[in-house]
């Protein structure tokens, strides 16, 4: 289930939703919570995102965007 932004934590790797010019879509990543921003999980790569939302990573819609992804879906 989405939480509002505000609560998101900054101990474990989560899911993000944002909104860009192409609307509104979840990132396919796992992403962590860092002062004064977010950075991707896998290369500590600071993120340039303004996420609305965040929920769990590993939940089965989270792992299916990661394989749909890898998959060129």
């Amino acid at each position: 289930m989405w939480q509002p932004i505000f609560t998101a934590p900054a101990d474990r790797d989560i899911e993000l939703a944002v909104i860009d010019q192409e609307g509104t879509h979840a990132l396919v990543f796992a992403c962590r919570r860092i002062p004064g921003g977010w950075m991707r999980v896998a290369n500590r790569e600071r993120l340039d995102v303004r996420p609305t939302h965040w929920r769990e990573w590993g939940s089965p819609r989270a792992f299916q965007a990661l394989m749909a992804s890898k998959s060129g879906l």
